[in-house]
């Protein structure tokens, strides 16, 4: 019996947890990002499985494939505060988080909120700001909340960054310092449309006869109903068997002859995030090995750092990524 079809199987059981409610919003979302955005089925099930998962993302592409336009509509999609931040390299943090201001009235400070106070986060061209904005950014993505002067504020749930980079342009760019990469749940490489899909853009910007693109998109998921669907997402059903599986092919990548650095425990617990929100996606309420190995690429790739010899050869991270998952006997 080949993998499609002990797939559909298993679709026949009854599941344990409700996701009606779920699936219909996944469908919602769906039928309204592919009103504009063609040919990115799978960055856009990643982007969803993301939000399902409460975690944040980076997208990486070279200009021109709708990275920032994707990121703009998903957020529009959602009926929450949406707020974007163009990373420069003169930005500071202070532009980012916000800072405290003298107030003649009270002659006390008063904390004025910088543009990361938001529910949806876009970050534009994340690599341009220097190593102290970046850095900014730790605590915020990684405890939804910053310290300010010795207070702390708290960030609205829900709270998702979504950040681009292009990875052709080095002038003027920093590397993300590994401890930011890996506090996003994903890295989703964009690549181009191939001919069918360019035409259908084609006509589809055709259509749409100079109609911003943002008009098209209507809000179908509220805050509450989001809670309650990642709340959901958190119930879903994975076997010790997986827990091992998950184990395995993160703790391969620490001792990997090809890389330099392996993934932290915290790349376990993306794994295992992401696989839960990909099962529910597909109706079930249970993980099976095939959602394990659809998120390990998103999760891992930007987490691993290849060796010296391994990175002259032109090896990528997903090379190494691959072999492993096919050197790893999987759970049945």
């Amino acid at each position: 019996m080949n993998n499609e079809s002990l797939e559909n199987q298993e679709l026949n059981f009854n599941n344990r947890i409700p996701l009606d409610e779920l699936q219909q919003a996944i469908a919602k979302l769906k039928l309204q990002l592919n009103k504009v955005i063609i040919g990115q089925d799978n960055f856009i099930e990643l982007l969803i499985t993301a939000l399902l998962a409460n975690g944040h993302v980076l997208i990486e592409g070279v200009p021109g494939v709708a990275k920032t336009i994707t990121a703009k509509l998903f957020a529009k999609t959602l009926q929450t505060e949406f707020s974007r931040i163009q990373f420069t390299p003169d930005l500071m943090p202070s532009d980012v988080l916000g800072t405290s201001i003298l107030s003649l009235k009270t002659s006390e400070f008063e904390f004025k909120p910088g543009p990361i106070f938001s529910n949806v986060v876009l970050i534009d061209e994340i690599n341009r700001a220097p190593a102290k904005t970046q850095a900014a950014l730790f605590e915020v993505m990684e405890e939804r909340q910053i310290t300010i002067d010795g207070n702390k504020y708290k960030m609205q749930p829900p709270f998702m960054v979504l950040a681009t980079q292009n990875p052709i342009e080095q002038e003027g760019t920093y590397a993300l310092p590994e401890a930011q990469l890996d506090r996003f749940l994903f890295k989703i490489k964009v690549d181009y449309p191939n001919q069918e899909e360019e035409i259908e853009i084609l006509k589809s910007h055709h259509n749409r006869k100079g109609t911003p693109p943002e008009v098209q998109i209507e809000a179908v998921l509220s805050p509450t109903s989001l809670k309650h669907l990642q709340e959901q997402i958190q119930e879903i059903i994975i076997e010790d068997k997986l827990f091992n599986y998950i184990a395995q092919l993160v703790i391969k990548t620490r001792n990997h002859p090809h890389l330099y650095l392996g993934a932290s425990p915290r790349a376990s617990i993306a794994v295992m995030n992401a696989s839960k929100a990909m099962a529910a996606i597909h109706g079930r309420d249970f993980v099976i090995p095939e959602d394990i190995k659809k998120v390990l690429s998103p999760v891992l790739a930007h987490r691993i750092i290849l060796s010296p010899e391994r990175e002259m050869e032109g090896v990528t991270p997903e090379n190494v990524i691959e072999m492993i998952t096919n050197s790893i006997e999987i759970p049945r």
